[in-house]
């Protein structure tokens, strides 16, 4: 799991002059945010009366992401950062705002797999009416409404305009942000895979790995780089000594592709031009998912991303991990030097650039 950190919504739903939903959200976000310090998560207050958002005016609907208008993009683009939500909202005739309907209405896939919570307020219902009204919306739009909800009866909790200080309604609110927070990481694999390239197996895609997965690539490199260590009978391998700042940072200047399935890890490598050579490295698959031809596609994904202009791919190995070195010379590499320690190994680039590898399955590569 990445350990990006979460963007929530914080979304004031009415846009009548005067209402209490600003004060509301004052007090809400008051509340939670040195719990959301804690947690690592960025809180974004945003007023749909700032928005200023017209009734639905896109000619195309809102399923095929085409929009003509800047408000529309904009407020595509601020929905599409987040994480999650929090819709602070009023209750109308029983149901939610019109603005609040409408906002939703505006767009499609950039709602998907994001958790969405709530804190109404109203009279006789505390606005929880509103609330009923919004579940039925928000999950056809896939988003994800918890189950936990704060529920304030204005004439119990309201005075002068503020919401009153109540350490219990506080606690609340933090258990709302918690559960959100829970939801939102559970459900990153399933907003992740729709924008990410299909993988070799069922399930799975491939996406760029950067510094925030660097807790997911020490353990795999931990995982996969035992074996290494045992046909050499050395623990001297980077892969096993590097401490997660040390993985942050050349995350940061490799370019490095990553497998998942359901948030799991299950396969990397790395690539990048050094002069004239694309040096491929770090080629690692889960010890359980072996022989599957995971490790061949990922090569095959490192090879085709080979810059122009390079002349030859370098890997290396370990000098005693002969199946290694078998397997790498029956994807056309051959051995250019090797010592007591590294077996270093080429392929040259064809003319066209086109790369061709065979159907081994390869194993780990330094």
């Amino acid at each position: 799991m990445s350990t990006k950190p979460l963007r929530v919504i914080v979304l004031m739903c009415s846009t009548r002059p005067g209402a209490l939903g600003p004060a509301v959200g004052r007090w809400l976000i008051d509340a939670i945010a040195p719990r959301a310090t804690e947690l690592g998560v960025e809180l974004l207050p945003v007023s749909l009366g700032d928005l200023a958002l017209p009734f639905l005016d896109e000619e195309e609907e809102p399923a095929s992401g085409v929009y003509r208008h800047e408000h529309t993009k904009r407020w595509s683009a601020m929905v599409d950062a987040a994480d999650g939500f929090i819709a602070v909202t009023p209750e109308y005739n029983y149901g939610m705002p019109a603005a609040f309907k409408n906002a939703l209405d505006y767009l499609g896939r950039e709602w998907a797999w994001k958790p969405m919570g709530f804190v109404s307020y109203g009279n006789t219902s505390a606005g929880t009416r509103s609330v009923q009204h919004a579940k039925q919306v928000v999950t056809t739009l896939r988003l994800v409404p918890l189950g936990a909800t704060v529920a304030l009866r204005i004439a119990d909790t309201v005075d002068g305009g503020r919401v009153r200080p109540d350490a219990g309604r506080d606690q609340a609110a933090i258990g709302v942000l918690d559960e959100l927070v829970r939801l939102a990481h559970a459900l990153r694999p399933m907003r992740e895979r729709p924008r990410s390239g299909s993988g070799p197996l069922p399930g799975s895609y491939v996406r760029a790995l950067t510094p925030d997965d660097a807790a997911e690539v020490l353990v795999l490199q931990r995982c996969c780089w035992l074996e290494e260590a045992l046909a050499n009978d050395t623990l001297a391998i980077p892969a096993l000594e590097e401490s997660l700042e040390q993985v942050r940072a050349w995350l940061a200047t490799w370019r490095t592709t990553g497998l998942w399935r359901d948030g799991r890890l299950l396969g990397m490598v790395r690539a990048r031009r050094v002069g004239d050579d694309w040096h491929v490295g770090r080629l690692g698959v889960v010890p359980d998912l072996r022989g599957q031809g995971v490790g061949r596609w990922l090569l095959r994904e490192a090879e085709a991303a080979v810059d122009a202009g390079c002349r030859r791919i370098v890997l290396s190995t370990g000098a005693r991990s002969r199946d290694n070195i078998r397997l790498y010379h029956a994807q056309g590499y051959r051995t250019e030097s090797s010592d007591s320690a590294t077996a270093v190994l080429t392929k040259p680039v064809p003319a066209d650039g086109a790369v061709g590898v065979s159907d081994v399955e390869p194993a780990e590569v330094g």
